[in-house]
């Protein structure tokens, strides 16, 4: 495991809250079709699964590679940069790093080796240093963070980070300066910009909409894209609140709020609120 790591604001030392070994842990490489229109576009999102996570939400979907049981394969930073490439090369809309923050040095490393010629995404959970923010904006231009807890007291007891929305809150507002225009070309593709995803969660619809307040009061005002597709899925169980589906009214009820703030942005279907969009780890093109 990592020793002494201060890359995130776990500040871990010995601990390594990620849970990932020294070298850059990938689950999977390869396009995806399961992003905002306007990042899978019409050839899909050339992705990058890291394996581990600084944030460890216990609702985790992702749970395979987030806390893996498993090892994946391990990259240097020049099959990284190779990596991009090959993704490139199948015709991928841009570059998409998810779950990145742990990696953020290493990320840098594979794009000063290669730059890739698509724009590259930054897919993330937003417990983020603004200095890494502003260090990976030589490279990055679409940020797609994840905003998930206003409540110290919510992501305290679902993610151990009583944080959470501090950290979370100026790492964002540093992407908006590092992209303050959003840019989309001719078909509609992201090529720059901020787009704040929110997963909204059962029984939580006031913490939701405390983070569109947040959301509205940026400059310029970035589109959100909010998820129903929560379901319980990890240590769900353990917190009964969130231990069922999202309910149609509760989903209604945050997008009524975004549309009062005037937000623009994606909403979801209820029926989107399955495992089916989950891919297949281990695979690498």
């Amino acid at each position: 495991m990592r020793k002494n790591c201060r890359c995130c604001p776990r500040l871990c030392g010995d601990a390594s809250r990620c849970g990932v070994p020294y070298g850059i842990e990938i689950a999977r490489t390869g396009l995806h079709f399961g992003e905002e229109p306007c990042i899978s576009g019409r050839r899909g999102s050339g992705t990058v699964f890291f394996a581990g996570c600084n944030l460890g939400c216990a609702f985790c979907q992702n749970g395979a590679i987030s806390r893996p049981k498993t090892s994946y394969r391990l990259f240097t930073p020049r099959e990284l940069a190779d990596a991009f490439r090959r993704l490139e090369d199948l015709g991928a809309e841009n570059i998409n790093l998810v779950t990145p923050s742990h990696y953020a040095s290493a990320i840098l490393a594979a794009c000063r080796l290669y730059r890739p010629r698509v724009p590259v995404v930054y897919n993330t959970a937003s417990y983020e240093f603004p200095d890494t923010v502003r260090r990976l904006s030589e490279y990055v231009s679409v940020w797609l963070p994840d905003l998930k807890f206003f409540d110290p007291a919510l992501s305290k007891r679902l993610c151990g980070a009583e944080d959470y929305f501090d950290v979370a809150s100026e790492a964002i507002r540093a992407m908006r300066e590092a992209s303050p225009i959003d840019e989309f070309d001719e078909n509609g593709l992201m090529r720059r910009g901020v787009l704040v995803r929110h997963l909204v969660l059962p029984a939580h619809v006031s913490d939701s909409e405390r983070l569109l307040d947040f959301v509205a009061s940026l400059r310029p005002v970035p589109r959100v894209s909010l998820m129903a597709q929560y379901v319980p899925t990890g240590d769900a169980a353990s917190h009964p609140e969130i231990d069922r589906r999202l309910t149609t009214f509760e989903y209604r009820k945050v997008l009524s709020y975004a549309e009062r703030l005037g937000l623009d942005g994606y909403s979801q279907e209820r029926a989107s609120a399955t495992d089916s969009y989950v891919p297949v780890w281990g695979e690498y093109v």
